[in-house]
């Protein structure tokens, strides 16, 4: 099964090169209730299928990025879950973006829905949060 999350829409400050999350009332910090995952020497938390990162005055999207840590496509099946277990919304890890598609946490390694199995996506640092 292969699940889609809906995208927030990514807004540009002129000043600035990267992507916001508008309108977003929660602070997020330790203590906030979300899932903290260091990221590219930062703390992102994951809420709604979103990496979010304050940033002075508001909340920048991330994803993770394809790279060789992270890889796409078909990689060596992912191990954490039993083989009847379906990632999707409510199945109890959370979504993460990564390049174009969503994966899912699950003990710290990225989880992608391929087929009957997932593959592995590469390993993020869980934090306290």
């Amino acid at each position: 099964m292969y699940f889609t999350m809906p995208r927030a829409r990514r807004t540009f400050d002129r000043m600035s090169p990267h992507a916001t999350h508008p309108h977003h009332d929660h602070e997020h910090g330790p203590g906030c209730g979300h899932t903290a995952v260091r990221h590219d020497g930062h703390v992102d938390y994951v809420h709604d299928g979103h990496l979010h990162h304050p940033h002075e005055d508001h909340v920048d999207e991330h994803a993770i990025a394809v790279d060789a840590d992270h890889p796409d496509g078909h990689t060596q099946p992912a191990a954490g879950h039993d083989g009847a277990h379906a990632h999707g919304p409510d199945c109890g890890h959370d979504p993460i973006p990564h390049g174009d598609h969503v994966d899912y946490l699950v003990d710290g390694t990225l989880h992608h829905p391929h087929g009957d199995h997932c593959d592995l996506h590469g390993t993020l640092e869980v934090v306290a949060g």
